[in-house]
């Protein structure tokens, strides 16, 4: 069977890996120019953190060992507050339970490589889809660069072009289907934290750097060159508005403009980027066409669950396609089954986790919140497991984690009352007995009342 898979991105081409593992020819089409040609400065140099779930993705198609000496680890946030401080928090109770930022190009390259090596995996950049035959899975494409239009049929296509995906829009196109897209009133510029003149790291760098704040917000991942690459965060309108950027974040974040000597120029130069969240259904037609990662449920960046959800998938519907031989239309409608109601947990949690960045990180208490979940996780390991760390660290699925972290949560609430109430018994003993005084004494005073009116004492 032939299958033709148009994106290559980080999904589509593992999924192009998984797919020639079991015998499948396949044929990946992007619009892009082939990563491997292009010089840093042509690809997109984004930051990705790999967790748990993309981690296992890529380890079952044997590709993390080239990958891990391209990654950085990030063992926590580190939170850059107003006054100078820069408190640290673990992501997890153990070790082991940290993040790797890898550069999109890095990752791209790599797994393009590995997917091109395998038997009956061809790659044809610079290829825009034109139509969609969602019958008969023919899909019709031009060359960017000739205009030379080609139609190639296949048993299926399966789209992993993005958040505006054009195979779900000819896939959807006069069918009943639900699509409901968020463009998060923020948007955001890539700006540079360079690595000091000697060539050491200006800030701590095995961490992801936060500055939280309510009307501006930043995140930075760092590179192996021990530069970090921040993200801007901005409501949009505002990044007209801003004629000295410097000024701007430097009385919102102090230490930025020593961190950013070339915030100016990188400010005027860079494009301001737009965040989507979208939900859709169904995610796939008759065996013939189907849908995976953003191009079906693309969420905002700040769970740092994207690309990893989206590698998820590839393993989900890999082992659907094992579950029924030769019936893609039954591989397709499984996937669908498993996955949808957990991505839309995801997509819930990554706009809770916006407002999170954004406005607790500079709270007390929340950091409290944050130590306890760490103590009851060393304290009861595998009976008491965070939410952060079932999301990031684990492969549980995300709706089964969001149940338990509810259940958790309703505990500790419940045992907080409790303590509270003991602590107040042990720490003023006589309280007991001053209820207990009150009781009599509001007796005696209705028995007094009642002596008076000629009634019965009680």
């Amino acid at each position: 069977m032939k299958i033709t898979v148009i994106g290559a991105g980080p999904a589509g081409t593992l999924l192009a890996c998984y797919l020639a593992r079991r015998g499948f020819r396949v044929e990946v089409y992007e619009r892009r120019a082939d990563p491997r040609l292009l010089d840093e400065d042509e690809s997109r140099s984004i930051n990705l953190g790999l967790s748990a779930r993309g981690i296992a993705a890529l380890t079952d198609i044997g590709l993390m060992d080239t990958l891990w000496p391209l990654t950085v680890p990030m063992r926590g946030r580190a939170i850059h507050l107003p006054g100078g401080a820069v408190p640290f928090q673990p992501y997890g109770a153990h070790e082991g339970e940290i993040l790797h930022s890898v550069l999109r190009r890095d990752l791209i390259t790599t797994l393009v490589d590995h997917a091109e090596a395998q038997p009956g995996v061809t790659f044809h950049f610079r290829h825009r889809l034109a139509g969609l035959d969602r019958e008969t899975a023919a899909a019709r494409l031009v060359h960017e660069e000739t205009g030379v239009a080609s139609t190639v049929a296949g048993d299926a296509v399966i789209g992993a072009d993005g958040a505006f995906s054009q195979v779900r829009a000819h896939m959807h196109h006069g069918l009943r289907a639900e699509h409901r897209q968020e463009i998060l009133e923020w948007g955001y510029k890539e700006l540079t934290i360079p690595a000091a003149g000697d060539g050491s790291a200006r800030t701590r760098l095995e961490a992801l750097h936060v500055w939280p704040g309510e009307d501006a917000l930043i995140v930075a991942h760092p590179n192996r060159d021990n530069s970090l690459t921040g993200t801007l965060f901005l409501p949009v309108e505002r990044f007209g508005e801003i004629t000295d950027p410097g000024e701007f974040l430097g009385e919102r974040f102090p230490d930025t403009p020593d961190l950013m000597p070339h915030l100016a120029k990188e400010y005027a130069e860079h494009p301001v980027g737009h965040l989507v969240s979208i939900r859709t259904s169904p995610w796939h037609h008759r065996g013939r066409v189907a849908l995976i990662g953003d191009a079906c449920h693309a969420v905002y960046p700040f769970y740092g669950q994207g690309m990893n959800s989206a590698l998820e998938d590839c393993t989900v519907l890999d082992r659907c396609v094992g579950d029924h031989p030769g019936d893609l239309g039954a591989a397709f409608a499984e996937y669908q089954r498993l996955r949808k109601p957990h991505t839309d947990v995801l997509d819930e949690l990554s706009k809770q986790n916006f407002v999170e960045l954004r406005d607790r990180l500079r709270s007390p208490l929340h950091l409290l919140r944050k130590k306890a979940d760490l103590l009851l996780a060393r304290a009861f390991p595998g009976r008491w497991v965070p939410l952060y760390t079932m999301i990031s660290h684990t492969t549980v699925p995300y709706a089964d984690a969001l149940a338990r972290a509810r259940r958790q949560d309703t505990f500790l609430r419940g045992a907080g009352a409790a303590v509270a109430v003991a602590g107040l018994l042990a720490a003023v003993p006589s309280v007991a007995r001053l209820v207990r005084l009150s009781h009599f004494a509001r007796r005696a005073r209705l028995a007094q009342r009642n002596t008076r009116k000629g009634e019965p004492p009680c």
